[in-house]
């Protein structure tokens, strides 16, 4: 747990999952995701798939907390891969409103980085004002994706 300021920062991971309320977690990404969001149920499955000790999966949750209270999270998911896929995937980081622009999530993006072996991926719409942040952080572009939805 690191604290800054006010706020403290949590680091859940599959083997460490004290004091961790996944419902309190689930419903501030759905709440605070806005436009970039997911379902709820969505939303869970990729914390249940971070929290599994099941071979090939894997994680972490990170929190960031003004007392009680979650102002920030942000879920990361092992790919299983390497090399021609990144072994980590950034899937989910939101901050409360009230929060932005404080640096919250520069360092869980940073806390998630310095806690994971191996390269990580994102996906970041283009007109999200947080790839902005990903580029200072050393984040690049190298591809374009696209997606048969079925």
């Amino acid at each position: 747990m690191a604290e800054s300021n006010t706020l403290t920062y949590s680091i859940y991971t599959p083997s460490d999952q004290q004091g961790l309320n996944k419902e309190e977690v689930i419903d501030f990404l759905f709440h605070h995701l806005d436009e970039y969001g997911d379902a709820r149920k969505d939303i869970a499955a990729c914390m249940e798939y971070a929290l599994s000790e099941a071979e090939g999966k894997g994680g972490a949750v990170l929190a960031a907390r003004e007392g009680d209270t979650v102002v920030g999270a942000l879920i990361l998911n092992n790919t299983g891969m390497s090399g021609f896929i990144p072994e980590n995937i950034l899937v989910y980081v939101a901050v409360h409103g009230s929060q932005r622009g404080k640096g919250v999530g520069k360092q869980l993006v940073q806390m998630a980085a310095d806690n994971t072996t191996g390269s990580i991926a994102l996906h970041v719409e283009p007109q999200n004002p947080a790839r902005h942040l990903y580029e200072k952080m050393g984040f690049t572009n190298k591809y374009l994706e696209y997606r048969l939805l079925r």
